[in-house]
């Protein structure tokens, strides 16, 4: 991972695939807002929905700096990049994209329960000008699988789902964690929220896996979500921020 500047953007991003980066921090001057929707739209409709916020928050598209998915169900590897090629093409048609880079980073998770009927959006963040010094960044979705190698080969203990199983997939990814807060300038003591995302038993290692490499932060807890990552074959995927605001969209219903 390369910690790049997106001057435009008024934050900085961790680099990862061509469909998200692998996080994001605010430059000095500026803060994250993470904006939930009360009801989550199709995704393609929620860049209006985006778009119309940032403008009544004077901020251009370019400070849009992570996307929330919710989806049906897990994509297979083929459809996961199939749907990553159309999700591509909006952030260029924002002028969004840097040359080599996607700065924006994403999580993208199948709800167990309530699941929408197409690919939708939750959530997304941007950056605002802000007098604070405190620490403001968006850790990116990351599950039980290598990044550096997105196949079934990669998955951590493939196949399987027990508690012991489920403990190595959430070391393995708490270990993306930290090392992306330390990349971003970070630490587990600035994270202001933490999600979890497993369709499989939790408690059996979450004290020791999960809350206590947090140290006092594990106060806070974790939210978890009934949901499965993305893909096929995966069963635990978590995100973190520190965000400076959280705010509420009212959406078409509300």
């Amino acid at each position: 991972m390369e910690l790049l500047d997106n001057a435009r953007g008024g934050y900085r991003f961790l680099t990862g695939i061509p469909a998200f980066s692998s996080g994001a921090a605010a430059m000095p001057g500026f803060e994250m807002a993470r904006v939930t929707l009360n009801r989550p739209l199709p995704y393609r409709s929620g860049f209006d929905a985006i778009d119309a916020h940032l403008a009544g928050a004077g901020r251009p598209r370019q400070a849009l700096c992570a996307i929330e998915l919710r989806s049906p169900k897990p994509f297979s590897f083929d459809g996961f990049d199939e749907f990553n090629d159309g999700y591509r093409s909006i952030l260029s048609d924002w002028d969004i994209l840097l040359p080599d880079h996607n700065p924006v980073a994403r999580s993208n998770v199948a709800p167990v329960v309530a699941a929408p009927a197409e690919p939708s959006l939750y959530a997304f963040s941007y950056t605002a000008p802000s007098e604070k010094a405190s620490a403001s960044f968006i850790v990116a979705g990351a599950a039980d699988v290598a990044r550096q190698s997105l196949s079934e080969r990669a998955i951590v203990r493939e196949g399987e789902t027990s508690a012991d199983a489920m403990a190595e997939k959430a070391a393995h990814v708490m270990a993306i964690m930290a090392a992306r807060l330390a990349a971003l300038g970070a630490g587990w003591a600035d994270v202001t929220g933490v999600n979890v995302y497993t369709a499989e038993v939790l408690h059996p290692y979450l004290a020791e896996t999960v809350l206590a490499p947090m140290g006092a932060t594990a106060i806070h807890g974790v939210h978890w979500h009934l949901a499965r990552p993305p893909i096929e074959g995966l069963a635990f995927e978590m995100d973190v921020r520190g965000t400076a605001r959280e705010l509420r969209l009212a959406t078409d219903g509300d």
